[in-house]
């Protein structure tokens, strides 16, 4: 196929051109009507701002532009069948559970999921089996699964239906998921991988491998995190042999999915498709370039620490992503939190995130090396101006196995009530509690609240972690199961 092509901004172009009279929404009419708006976004913006109709297909059932679109970004990924997806890799993941899971079914999945993937599990009913991931102790991150861990979930849990596998973690760190999938499906189970964060290894050279290359069965790609389409936009990829029914996938996005679909999103996933299938190469090498540049300097400050390939161990840290630039810095006396605070209210730097030992930041084409250079000086100046005595390693208890009582659905639709947090201990979550980002959950709903768990939960609070999931916005009471 010609990956030259973007066949859903080529109809809006043409529909631009010949001048259409809207007597359809949206309401803003190209613009016309909101004149506010259409300052601050452009004409252009406005006037493809438009609703389904026969020239620009419709998403909810493709028959043209759009499922050209979604073929040409098949091939271009490697994938069997990819669907456009405007409701985020939220929804992507969630169709992938969905799509091979009913209520009453086993997961296996890593405890550093995202809440989208437990998101599915109360929408869905299926019952999760936690694999917990390695941590490493000073840096306190969570790493990959290892084979074994999966392996023994696997042996364990025979009549699961699904492997769900991160790949990568938010921090870098991949599974080996070429041997996961093996064993997976040699004990008929599909393999899930969510690749929010991954869309460069299907383009770049020497990148640890992709969910289709390793022959998974479904991935959810955010193309707008690295990959330059708009925020919320993304694919959902369906391996060449899955055995997985197209109709059944796309049954299964229409639940959820809006049926206004927005062309601003569908057309940004074209175009970037085609940017990265004929110049991926050139743009994810220029991204490794700049991270290691970046990761050379920051470790030359002394006191961080920028970390990469050395990490990989060939179980719990079977590959690093390289274009991830993360940094720990207990080393110079300060958390994670604090330099991304400082950064970011100081030197006009916004970080991906700040956790209780480091900070992230992700790169990508659009990155300049005079940011990067302002990004190491801002670091270097942290440490002269603010730099404390060295602190000791993270205590990690967010990633310990939970005891899980009740399915995340019926927890999340249980009769409840509302406990002070710290005074929850040994009572069943109906909440999430989590710091985000990067949105792991420090509890979900079902499990047992411990008092190591609250304990982690009020260090977190204390040291500015953006916590979130609760209803109660000040993270101060909790909703748990109530007594009979």
């Amino acid at each position: 196929m010609d990956q030259s092509r973007t066949p859903i901004y080529e109809a809006l172009m043409k529909y631009k051109d010949a001048r259409v009279v809207p007597f359809d929404v949206p309401g803003h009419k190209h613009g016309k009507g909101n004149p506010l708006l259409t300052d601050f976004l452009g004409e252009t913006c406005m006037e493809v701002d438009v609703n389904s109709m026969k020239p620009l297909d419709n998403l909810c059932h493709p028959v043209s532009v759009i499922r050209e679109a979604e073929e040409l970004a098949a091939e271009a990924f490697g994938a069997g069948k990819c669907f456009f997806m405007v409701n985020g890799t939220t929804s992507s993941v969630q169709s992938m559970v969905l799509s091979v899971c009913k209520e009453g079914d086993k997961i296996i999945i890593p405890r550093n999921v995202h809440r989208s993937a437990i998101n599915a599990l109360i929408i869905s009913g299926v019952i999760p089996v936690y694999v917990n991931p390695g941590v490493n102790h000073k840096l306190g991150i969570p790493l990959g699964m290892s084979t074994e861990d999966v392996e023994r979930a696997i042996e364990e849990n025979p009549d699961a239906k699904a492997v769900f596998v991160n790949n990568p973690t938010y921090y870098g760190i991949c599974s080996d998921l070429r041997r996961i999938t093996r064993i997976a499906h040699e004990h008929g189970m599909k393999v899930l991988a969510d690749e929010a964060h991954g869309t460069h290894f299907y383009f770049g050279e020497n990148m640890p491998v992709s969910a289709m290359a390793a022959g998974a069965d479904m991935a959810a790609v955010s193309m707008h995190k690295t990959g330059g389409s708009l925020t919320q936009s993304s694919f959902l990829l369906v391996g060449k042999n899955a055995g997985i029914s197209e109709g059944h996938v796309r049954s299964v996005i229409n639940l959820t999915q809006t049926t206004s679909g927005s062309y601003l999103l569908l057309s940004s996933l074209d175009i970037s498709r085609k940017y990265y299938a004929t110049n991926g190469k050139k743009l994810c090498k220029a991204v490794v370039d700049s991270a290691e540049y970046a990761r050379e300097e920051v470790n030359r400050i002394g006191g961080y620490y920028a970390y990469s390939e050395e990490l990989v161990n060939g179980k719990d840290i079977f590959a690093f992503d390289k274009t991830k630039l993360s940094i720990y810095t207990r080393d110079i006396g300060l958390p994670g939190i604090e330099v991304y605070d400082i950064l970011r209210d100081s030197y006009d730097i916004q970080m991906e995130l700040g956790d209780i030992g480091n900070v992230l930041a992700i790169m990508s084409p659009g990155d300049r090396w005079k940011d990067i250079e302002r990004l190491v000086s801002a670091l270097s100046e942290i440490k002269r101006r603010f730099g404390r005595e060295k602190a000791g390693p993270v205590d990690h208890h967010e990633y310990i196995n939970p005891k899980i009582v009740l399915s995340p659905k019926a927890a999340f639709y249980g009769e409840q009530e509302t406990l002070p947090i710290m005074e929850s201990a040994g009572r069943i979550s109906c909440e999430f509690v989590m710091c985000y980002p990067p949105g792991i959950p420090i509890i979900a709903p079902g499990e047992l609240l411990t008092p190591e768990i609250l304990e982690y939960i009020d260090y977190s609070k204390k040291s500015g972690c953006f916590m979130t999931g609760m209803e109660d916005m000040a993270i101060e009471k909790i909703k748990v199961i109530a007594h009979d």
